[in-house]
């Protein structure tokens, strides 16, 4: 199974593919889709939503996992940010992906033990769960850590299934 993270974001969206077999897994790509340089907030939205469709297509995951909204004191940033959110969950639904979400303290707690955990923190969780040679960036590694905790909460649902 390839599951799709993804960490949205109005300027910077992270997105990250992991495969999984059984309790093992493996990266497939990660990365980052830029939007800064339009001045237009719908283009913005727009290259968010082509950008996840390519790598969609490029990557093929069976699934996505959407970190969900955090919510900041500036209502007019969680409105972009909600805005984002929503760019990213049509285009994993355009290309008929299942989505699940995963609140920021559970992607934390999941992957580095802590709901707490620093950025720097989670990027070396990742990189270590994940065997790679150098930390992602900061949001690629955070949408990489949204699905790790996708695929641990896929084996604590398999386990059990598995007891009943």
């Amino acid at each position: 199974m390839r599951i799709l993270g993804i960490d949205p974001g109005s300027r910077v969206t992270g997105y990250g593919v992991i495969a999984v077999h059984g309790h093992d897994l493996g990266f497939v790509a990660c990365g980052t889709i830029r939007t800064a340089q339009e001045s237009d907030f719908p283009r913005r939205l727009l290259t968010i939503f082509q950008d996840l469709c390519e790598v969609i297509l490029a990557h093929g995951p069976d699934v996505a996992a959407v970190e969900d909204m955090f919510v900041d004191r500036n209502p007019r940033s969680a409105l972009k940010l909600g805005q984002a959110r929503g760019a990213a969950v049509v285009a994993a639904l355009h290309n008929e992906l299942a989505v699940y979400d995963y609140p920021a303290r559970v992607v934390k707690q999941s992957v580095a033990g802590y709901g707490q955990a620093e950025k720097s923190q989670v990027q070396q969780m990742v990189r270590t769960l994940l065997g790679l040679s150098a930390a992602p960036s900061r949001d690629a590694a955070d949408a990489l850590a949204v699905a790790i905790c996708h695929a641990h909460h896929l084996s604590m649902h398999r386990t059990a299934a598995f007891r009943r």
